[in-house]
Order: C-alpha cells, then structure tokens, then sequence
C-alpha cells in the first residue's frame, strides 16, 4: 500500500492505493506531489505526408506537469535528515529508479521523451537528479548507454502494478479537473519565479517562456504557448505538376465530406482541421495527387519564386517538401539540385518525385553541403533551408519543446554560418540565395542574415514584398509568418542577391 499526495490550497488530497512497485525503490518516507493546473490529454494522432503516406505517431500529452518530492515538515524539493545529502542506494537498480521516474514523467506530458532515443545522450546527471527528487534517494550513475532505453524497456524494468499507479495519479488528476479544483501556479515575483510558473501552466520548457518574453513580450508569449498547446490545423497542396489542380482537390474532399477552407495565402491549398484519415484512406497522398505541407512551407517556396527554365540547387533538401512543390512551378522546364546528408531521406524524396511526375526536373546529390562544389557549376537560385530549432512548429511536433534545450541554439547558429557560406558560393553572379527556417527566433533568423551580410559583402537584402502578402514582410524586406497572427506554422525566408560582377 503506498500513499500518495495531491497538494491542492494548502490542503493534502491523499491517494491510497495498492502498489507491487518494489519497496527498495520507493522510500517509505517520500510522499509525491503534483501540482498542475489542468487534466492530462491523450491524443492520438495519426499523420502522414508525402513522402512515406501515412507516419503514425500516438503521443500523451498535458498541458502542465512537475513531479516533485517532498517529506512531511519540509519544503518542496527538499528533505529531511542530518545531511541534506540523500542517502545513497547502492542495491537499488538505477534502471529499475530510472524507469519508475521515467514512465510517470512520459506518461504526465511527454517531458523525457528525448531520453528514449539518441538525443537522450549526456543527459545522465540530469536523469539521476530526477530520480533524487522524485524518490528521495540516489542510486550508482548510469552510463549514457544506459540512458538509450525505450518505453518497452522502461515498462518491463518495473513490476506489474506500477502503471496502475500512474493511472491512479491521472484518474484523480482529471476528477479534480472536472471539479475545478486543481491549483494554479500564481504568476508573480521576478522574471525567473513568472516564468516557472507561466511553464507550468502553459507546459513550456522555461528556457523557451523567458525566451519568448524577451522577444515578443509576456502577451504574446502566452498567446504562442497557447496556439501550440490548441489543436493543429493542416494544409494540403495540390500537385498541379500532375495536373491535379486545387479545384480537383476540392472536389475530392467534397466527395469524401471531409470540412476545408481554402488557402487565403496560396492558390495550390487547402486547410483542413479533421479528416485527414478519411484523405489518407482514399489514397490521395499515395496517388501522388497532393501533399501535407504547411502554408508557410509554401511561401518560402513563393519567396524563392521559381520559373521555367532555372537551374536551382536546395540545399539541405530531404524530406523534399519545398523541393517537389519547386518542381511543380517549373513546368516541366530547368532543373533542380537536391542536397541532403541524410541518403535515406534523400532515397524518398526521389521516389516521390517519381510519384509526382517531377522526377525528370530532380536529381539528387548525397552530400555533405560544406563540402559540396557541383563541380564548378552554380545555379540561379539557390534554397538553404537550414536545420533549425523548430521553434515554430511546436503545435505540431508536441514532442520538440521536451527535446530542444537552450544550448542547442549556439551550436545550431554556428551550423546556420557555415552553410550559408557554403550555399552562397554555389550562386552565380546576379543570382540569388534564399535562407529560409521553420523558427521563429530572431537568432536564428534576422540575426544570422545580418552576420552573413557582414562576411559576404557581394550580396544584399532583396525585399520579398514582390512574392508574399505585405502581412508576411518584416521591415527589414524578410518573409516571417506567425502562428497566432497568421494562423501558420512559424516560418522565415531571406532572398539575397549576388552582384553582377
């Protein structure tokens, strides 16, 4: 029997409930404390696009979640004894630790989901401090080998019962929600204190919320955090490279009653908000009549503003989004390079653009960019679409805000330097270069462009108010969509041209 606690206006709600989770791992003493301020969501989704047809994930999410420790008498977080070191369990199975930590945690939000893969590496003093502040103890260190474990691994390191606990937890979560009852955060104090608590509302990584202030002010940060936290809506393009035009697609979706409004931004899409199983089912996608793309996708390839007849080289191409909807505008004239590091996903964009009848405009070219010179040859226009953190698709891509962290952002700016300079020795005098990320960081956007213009001189800043709506253009002439006002993804593009000579 193991007694569990819910603190709620100073008042302690106490669980009981049968547990076989073995005695070793839980200390007597530890009583556990959630505080969050709104039921956990299950949602499962099942998306799909163009280029593997139906990509089925399944996440469990919640809107806030913070697991922490305390004893009886003492503050959160903390325990007590003579030393305010805890006692060190060397015949506790730091897996065993580990996983029962870890399935509470992905299981209330998702929030460890990157320590079930590769990008759980190094992550090992930070695991461990989870475990010490959850169960109140410390076990040995685990190597980082040990932290690339998945949910199958996670589960079967516990005994039975131990899900039937974490089912407790939410099952009383969510009858307290529908009681309204729950307890919220206050937000006050200094900016780190607001920030905390604005996370824990809003299930945001801190870094992002203090982030976001600074940037776009407290508002708008919670207006963003909302957006991602909402429902996410989807774009289809029609692929008029196959002649599929949108008013075939519309009629299609009509015939299929699956609800649409069309595009105000792009002639070759549609929005849809549910159905996309029913799309997915008719076969769609796999006929190669159409693709998910987001509408901020599709105005950086608006911004790039291809014509029959270009040779343009994208690098960075895979998955070929941006890539296919390019081939699409050539009309069956120019080329198209695609550079990817990545060969498997370099093998895909290939055999969807055979799929899409635009093969014979793509050839694709495995390669790193930083060591790629197309054999002396350069291109009219040339797309970087540079590896990014992401920070604007968060409202579809639940998992990313638990596996970006703050130090990612100075290894990805040092990334984004060295292939622009790499893409922009690939343009041809009077050509152009178009930077493009699906952020919304002004580090990784407007801050990069105005380093690159300082190390290459030759090029300069063409406004993209000839190619998008005046609402997408920044005053400093750049493409930048916003999810809350625009009702997008995050998106930004720069066209720079080359001088003649």
């Amino acid at each position: 029997m193991e007694a569990v606690s819910i603190l709620h206006n100073n008042t302690t709600v106490s669980i009981s409930m049968h547990c076989t989770l073995s005695a070793r791992v839980v200390n007597p003493a530890v009583h556990r404390v959630f505080s969050s301020t709104s039921a956990p969501v299950v949602k499962h989704s099942k998306e799909t696009n163009s280029r593997n047809n139906s990509a089925k994930t399944s996440t469990i999410t919640t809107k806030e979640g913070h697991l922490q420790a305390s004893t009886t008498g003492s503050r959160k977080g903390q325990f007590n004894g003579a030393s305010n070191t805890p006692k060190l369990y060397l015949d506790v199975s730091p897996h065993r630790a580990v996983s029962a930590v870890r399935l509470m945690r992905i299981q209330l939000g998702g929030a460890f989901s990157d320590l079930l893969n590769e990008q759980g590496k190094g992550s090992g003093d930070n695991e461990m401090g989870y475990v010490e502040r959850t169960l109140g103890f410390r076990t040995r260190d685990l190597d980082d080998r040990d932290l690339r474990l998945n949910v199958k691994l996670a589960k079967a390191a516990l005994r039975l019962g131990a899900g039937n606990m974490v089912n407790a937890f939410l099952r009383k979560l969510a009858l307290l929600k529908e009681n309204n009852s729950l307890p919220a955060p206050k937000v006050d104090g200094n900016d780190r204190q607001q920030a905390r608590a604005l996370a824990t509302i809003h299930s945001h990584p801190v870094w992002m919320v203090r982030r976001w202030t600074k940037y776009l002010g407290l508002e708008e940060a919670i207006k963003l955090m909302m957006w991602n936290n909402a429902d996410p809506c989807f774009s289809l393009r029609a692929n008029t490279g196959k002649g599929f035009t949108r008013e075939d697609l519309v009629t299609e979706l009509e015939m299929l009653k699956v609800p649409y409004e069309l595009s105000p931004h792009l002639d070759d899409f549609v929005r849809i908000r549910t159905g996309m199983q029913v799309v997915i089912q008719a076969g769609l996608l796999k006929r190669g009549l159409c693709s998910v793309q987001d509408e901020s996708a599709g105005m950086v390839v608006t911004v790039v503003d291809p014509k029959p007849g270009d040779r343009i080289i994208d690098c960075c191409a895979a998955p070929g989004g941006k890539t296919l909807f390019m081939a699409s505008r050539l009309n069956g004239q120019g080329s198209i390079c695609a550079i990817d590091i990545n060969k498997g996903r370099l093998r895909i964009l290939k055999e969807t653009a055979k799929l899409q009848e635009v093969d014979h405009i793509i050839t694709t070219n495995n390669a790193d960019l930083r060591a790629f010179d197309n054999n002396g040859t350069k291109a009219d226009k040339v797309l970087l679409d540079a590896p990014c953190s992401g920070l604007g698709v968060l409202s579809k891509r639940a998992d990313l805000r638990w596996n970006r962290r703050v130090e990612d952002m100075e290894q990805l700016k040092s990334l984004q330097d060295s292939l622009l300079d790499s893409a922009s020795a690939l343009v041809k005098p009077g050509g152009v270069l178009i930077y493009s990320t699906c952020s919304i960081d002004p580090e990784e956007n407007e801050e990069r462009i105005a380093a690159f213009l300082l190390r290459n001189p030759e090029f300069s800043v063409d406004p993209v108010d000839k190619y998008v709506s005046s609402d997408f253009v920044t005053v400093d002439g750049f493409y930048s969509s916003n999810p809350v006002k625009h009702s997008t993804d995050g998106a930004f593009a720069a066209r720079l041209l080359r001088r003649s000579s």
